[in-house]
């Protein structure tokens, strides 16, 4: 592990690669320092392009990114270069490579266990609930029991505090999603765990090598950007890619 970045500890094929970046790094300056890879979030464009510049030393191609809308489109991520509104993708082409962005949304990077495709998804609660595990694992067209999954830095379960008709909406289509809510101590308000819904939908699916999920962007303020935390600040890259 670089400073910069985060390999994640998953027993990917050989020819799978993977990594996650922090906000250390990069070049951008208060309230986006450093390593802050986001276009969109005021940071001065030189800044982001020299960041990005970067993390394209360390991957075989420019990155395939994407105009994230909390829904659950899936793209190919050897596309033709353009950015499309989507909260995932996936690739059978070497060299290709899928990327997310979060500050505090879920990142879940997938392959199978042969090494022919690999996938990126954006699940915050919004895209968790409507599907975007699910869309991403059925455009990987494999057997979900042959897919190992990783989850990325996230907001924490004792920080991501919710309403009632948050775990209402998980409730309602899993009466077992009650798990993964804990009172926050306030009439309607709930402290939800991003990673344990996104477990149980990949249970569900019949993927059951689950691997990370023990993060806090809240938390660790020295090494994640955190929209929750801090409102104005960068943003994180989570990518895959097959060799």
């Amino acid at each position: 592990m670089s400073d910069a970045w985060i390999v994640p500890e998953w027993p990917a094929p050989a020819r799978v690669r993977a990594l996650s970046t922090t906000r250390a790094g990069g070049f951008s300056e208060t309230p986006y320092d450093s390593l802050n890879l986001g276009t969109h979030v005021g940071d001065l464009p030189a800044r982001v392009a020299a960041n990005r510049a970067r993390l394209r030393h360390v991957v075989p191609s420019e990155p395939r990114w994407l105009n994230q809308v909390h829904g659950i489109q899936v793209v190919d991520a050897a596309g033709d270069g353009d950015v499309p509104d989507a909260d995932a993708s996936v690739s059978r082409t070497p060299g290709a490579v899928c990327v997310v962005m979060t500050a505090d949304c879920l990142p879940v990077l997938l392959c199978d266990r042969a090494g022919s495709v690999v996938g990126a998804a954006h699940a915050g609660w919004r895209g968790l609930h409507g599907g975007v595990i699910e869309a991403t694992v059925a455009a990987m067209r494999v057997a979900p029991g042959e897919l190992i999954a990783w989850l990325g830095p996230a907001i924490g379960p004792k920080a991501f505090e919710v309403g009632d008709e948050v775990r209402a909406a998980f409730v309602v289509v899993d009466p077992g999603a009650e798990a993964a809510f804990q009172s926050a101590g306030a009439p309607g308000k709930w402290l939800a765990d991003l990673y344990l819904l996104a477990r149980r939908r990949l249970a569900a699916l019949g993927v059951s090598a689950v691997f990370g999920g023990d993060f806090c962007t809240v938390a660790e303020s020295g090494r994640f950007f955190s929209y929750r935390r801090d409102g104005t600040t960068g943003r994180m890259a989570s990518l895959v890619w097959l060799t």
